[in-house]
């Protein structure tokens, strides 16, 4: 009896030992593994993983034991429970090779995430004899074959990510047999054939991604079907299916799906009319129809789509006119309706927001730039009915009143060149600039809308009487005069005032902010700080180039004009022909970077309103930081006003609902969501799914989605560039971290851009020195 007791006793001291020493080998803590080691069909199963795979990076070296670190958290990617694998997750680790098929044996198996790596061969069936998987992410890789109806027997199956491979065949429709199946994503693959009924009648299915496939035929017409009696809600919130070749038209069953949000069919063969019917979708955030051959009117149901970001139906056979209400009752961020053949006038709510490029290729519409302003509007016609003039010839009032009005525009004419000429002849020395002839920078290039010159209102301000133009060093030559006679365009308004395209009677272009008159400082403080501002010259930051002062109160201030105006519009007004790649996304992110250090270091400037509509863009991509002066020419309660504004867009650190006060890093947040925003593709100013965009990421990358992150454009290159990219993220995150102690200061961000991507070109640009010259 001793003996066994001391034998028992030994056999426990080992044990004890062995499990110290792999957890002291491994630098774990015993509360992350509760010291079971690895069964051995596991471990077998591990051992052929590891074999079948090519590591050319050497993750899988701590595989490299008996299988006794195997569950201790020695071996990359694995965590266990209870001796059995739980969970392998091994993303953007350039693995090659393939996929065992003893696999099959982890039965514990709850998640694979393998994205983003060069696996290829094909996926295997055991997967589906995995009683407890939940996620099954391999996207982003080079599988071949088919996808296996064997998947459609995991009953725990949640989520299945499979896009951005080489998969061929159709979709099986085994997999409306998984239950909690809610998350499909099978997008750019060489997928064919129809979509199955059985996915259509799913229960759980919410998010359904076909694009870039070799689907074709009809769109089924049995959505929102009672599946299998039990008459549970369709749950459908996401259908995207652009990129096929789907041929039909737009099925009616599919407004039965009440929580759909997204719906996109864009390059495929759709035709025949849009149905009334989808006004019912009132969650909607996002339509995309581009690209097909669907005819008739926009519906005037969709006045009722009042969550309804992003529109788009360029390329089609539309016809009939623009409804006022998109432009009224619709808040979108992103509208197209180019290359149909709609006519009359663009809705000012709709010219003033979105440029050119939402418009073009319409014949008969008209009312969106400057070269298709609108016609005249005809006088209504007075004339008696054939009844009353049988001869049907027009009266002598209507002929009055024709006359009358010819003149009356004559004489207005007339007037106006009078009051040009006028004032140029009295001039020469005098720069009294009255009028609003232009806008600040921070909103260039939002829409084109041809606005009446300035000179309108400059005349009821008093003419030259007291005006004072002030310029900086560097400025082109121009006069008050030259000012009040310019051809100006409304390009957006603020809370701080009223943007304009100034076009100079030379040809040259500026942008001119008229402030808003009772926000602003007394003119005494403005002067001090304006001349202060004026000076400031940086390759990423607005030049601000003169401003005038009126004689009855009037601030105007004058800026460089941005031919391509801003990020905003840049990101989310372009049509599928305008790429913006990665390069090009991480010259704007460092530039915006190298600006904002100047900002805070060079000059004690605190931004406090940095959204990507005052990052303004030259000929060449470069970005200016817009708008940074500004809060020191405001009252007070009128800078507290912007940043709640900036709250409303997404952009406000959470913090500065308590502080009131913006500091370094208010800003670095505001940064940081611009890199997401570049990153993402996506609008702050958009809830996704009733949270912000910094929280909408963080949850995605949390459930290892992370394709579903990134802008499509930049997925194309992923293979590349997807360390940058998800470095990048990193980073974007660290800056939008809730703490404000936890972001870094924006030297080290810049720092840190600079590393991802060494190679990028530095922004060029004016960084000239800055003195006042005044003329009165």
């Amino acid at each position: 009896m001793e003996s066994k007791f001391k034998t028992s006793n030994l056999t426990l001291i080992i044990t004890i030992l062995l499990a110290t020493l792999i957890n002291l080998t491994t630098r774990v803590t015993p509360q992350s593994w509760d010291g079971i080691i690895v069964i051995e069909s596991d471990f077998q199963a591990l051992q052929s993983f590891k074999q079948a795979l090519i590591d050319p990076n050497g993750f899988l070296k701590s595989w490299n034991d008996s299988g006794y670190g195997a569950c201790s958290g020695g071996w990359q990617g694995i965590k266990c429970a209870q001796g059995q694998v739980i969970v392998i997750q091994l993303p953007w680790r350039g693995l090659r090779g393939q996929l065992t098929t003893k696999i099959g044996q982890l039965q514990a198996l709850r998640k694979l995430s393998l994205h983003d790596n060069e696996i290829g061969g094909s996926i295997p069936k055991e997967l589906g004899l995995l009683p407890n998987l939940r996620g099954l992410q391999l996207f982003n890789n080079k599988f071949t074959g088919t996808v296996s109806p064997a998947l459609g027997s995991c009953p725990s199956l949640q989520v299945l990510d499979l896009s951005n491979n080489k998969l061929v065949g159709g979709i099986p429709m085994t997999l409306a047999n998984c239950p909690k199946l809610f998350r499909v994503n099978l997008s750019s693959n060489s997928l064919s054939g129809s979509i199955p009924d059985s996915i259509v009648q799913s229960n759980s299915i919410i998010f359904l991604a076909l694009s870039n496939n070799n689907f074709s035929g009809l769109i089924p017409d049995s959505w929102g079907s009672k599946s299998k009696g039990n008459g549970v809600k369709p749950l459908f919130q996401s259908l995207t299916f652009d990129h096929n070749f789907f041929y039909g038209p737009l099925p009616v069953s599919l407004t039965k799906l009440t929580d759909l949000q997204e719906f996109s069919v864009g390059n495929n063969r759709i035709s025949g009319n849009i149905p009334v019917e989808f006004g019912r979708l009132s969650k909607l955030k996002s339509i995309d129809f581009s690209y097909n051959f669907i005819n008739g009117t926009i519906p005037t149901s969709f006045q009722n789509l009042t969550l309804l970001k992003s529109m788009n139906l360029a390329h089609n056979n539309l016809t009939g006119e623009i409804p006022l209400f998109i432009g009224e009752k619709l808040n979108l961020s992103s509208f197209n309706v180019s290359y149909n053949n709609l006519s009359g006038p663009v809705p000012p709510n709709l010219s003033s927001k979105f440029d050119s490029s939402a418009f073009i290729g319409n014949r008969d519409l008209c009312g969106y730039s400057p070269a298709t302003a609108c016609p005249p509007s005809q006088p209504p016609s007075t004339a008696p009915s054939p009844r009353q003039n049988r001869g049907n010839k027009i009266s002598t009032k209507v002929i009055i009143l024709i006359v009358g009005s010819v003149i009356a525009l004559l004489l207005l004419i007339c007037c106006i060149l009078l009051c040009c000429l006028l004032t140029k002849k009295g001039g020469g020395a005098r720069k009294d600039a009255e009028g609003d002839g232009g806008g600040g920078g921070a909103a260039a290039g939002k829409g084109s809308t041809a606005a009446a010159a300035p000179q309108a209102e400059a005349a009821k301000g008093g003419g030259e009487a007291g005006g004072k133009l002030v310029h900086f060093e560097g400025t082109m030559g121009f006069t008050a005069d030259d000012l009040l006679c310019a051809t100006a365009e409304i390009m957006g308004k603020s809370t701080y005032g009223t943007v304009y395209k100034t076009t100079l009677e030379d040809g040259d272009q500026v942008a001119v902010k008229r402030l808003r008159e009772k926000i602003t400082k007394n003119q005494r403080e403005f002067e001090v700080e304006v001349n202060l501002l004026g000076k400031i010259r940086h390759p990423n930051l607005l030049a601000m180039r003169a401003y005038y002062l009126g004689p009855k109160g009037e601030k105007l201030l004058v800026f460089d004009y941005m031919p391509r105006g801003s990020l905003a519009t840049f990101l989310h007004a372009r049509g599928p022909e305008t790429p913006v790649d990665w390069p090009m996304r991480m010259q704007i992110a460092k530039g915006m970077s190298r600006g904002l250090l100047s900002l805070h270091t060079q000059h004690n400037i605190i931004h406090g309103n940095l959204t990507s509509s005052n990052v303004l863009l030259d000929e060449n991509i470069n970005p200016k930081i817009a708008d940074f002066s500004l809060s020191r020419l405001m009252t007070a309660a009128a800078n507290s006003n912007v940043i709640a504004t900036a709250g409303a867009l997404g952009y406000r650190a959470p913090e500065l609902s308590k502080l009131k006060k913006a500091n370094t890093k208010t800003d670095v947040y505001s940064l940081g969501v611009i890199i997401l925003e570049l990153l993402t593709g996506k609008s702050p100013g958009e809830a996704m799914n009733g949270v912000d965009l910094p929280q909408w990421v963080a949850s995605i990358v949390k459930e290892e989605w992370t394709n579903e992150v990134f802008d499509l454009e930049l997925m194309k290159d992923a293979s590349t560039i997807g360390d940058e990219l998800l470095n990048t993220l990193k980073l974007a995150l660290h800056c939008v971290d809730p703490s404000p102690s936890a972001r870094p200061e924006v030297q080290l961000v810049l720092q840190q851009l600079e590393e991802i991507r060494p190679e990028t070109a530095t922004s060029s640009g004016d960084d000239g020195g800055a003195g006042p010259s005044v003329s009165e």
